[in-house]
């Protein structure tokens, strides 16, 4: 194993049919200290080069050849199957609701990221770095869209407004520390309001990090 190999932050995949795009996040990866294994034009060289490279992480546009429609989600599904070890973050030139709950109901090492939140160099760090470590990370205009849209049987009924708040940020994976921060509340307040909407969620019994995911995504399918 070469110098370069060993000091990579890990091993990503690309793919995406927009060539100049690709080369883009290739060189930002690296920039990064990823080492990026290959790249791919549609969907099915994608899987290929998953298989054969069995990279840390997967960078999957929504939409590819031949029909632009949910070719890199369904790639993204069979990834998950194939190497349940494999991040995966998912890029979307649009609030695409449906598809990225369906990605997110894998609970852990996924991201759903607009596109344009890419030129947010930083942001763009933290989505990789989350995943790599086996977080999630979901994009806050996701959390915005699906505010519009309040369902009759809301799971969220027994929260107080300072839940829904601490909630809503968790669904911009903030950490605790940041939720305090934006509220202007303590890091200990916000473990209790934590404590507090994991208990009325009901919840099943898992890691802590895990519960919050399901939080996250009973948040979102509410909206």
């Amino acid at each position: 194993m070469d110098a370069a190999r060993q000091t990579a932050k890990g091993r990503v995949v690309l793919a995406d049919d927009d060539v100049l795009l690709r080369e883009g996040l290739a060189s930002l990866c690296e920039r990064l200290g990823y080492e990026v294994a290959g790249q791919a034009g549609d969907a099915v060289r994608l899987l290929e080069l998953v298989d054969d490279e069995r990279p840390d992480l997967a960078i999957v546009d929504i939409r590819m050849p031949p029909d632009h429609s949910t070719e890199g989600l369904t790639a993204a599904r069979t990834i998950r199957e194939r190497h349940p070890g494999t991040g995966i973050l998912v890029l979307s030139a649009f609030v695409e609701v449906e598809e990225a709950l369906e990605l997110l109901a894998g609970g852990h090492k996924v991201g759903y990221l607009l596109k344009s939140r890419i030129t947010v160099v930083d942001e763009f760090v933290e989505a990789l770095d989350r995943i790599r470590k086996g977080g999630s990370i979901v994009d806050p205009s996701l959390v915005h869209e699906l505010f519009s849209a309040q369902r009759r049987d809301d799971p969220l009924s027994f929260l107080s407004t300072r839940e829904r708040e601490v909630l809503a940020l968790m669904a911009e994976d903030r950490s605790n520390a940041g939720i305090g921060r934006r509220l202007w509340v303590t890091e200990g307040t916000v473990e209790k309001h934590v404590r507090s909407i994991l208990g009325k969620l009901r919840l099943p019994e898992a890691s802590d990090d895990h519960r919050r995911v399901l939080a996250v995504l009973t948040f979102l399918e509410s909206r």
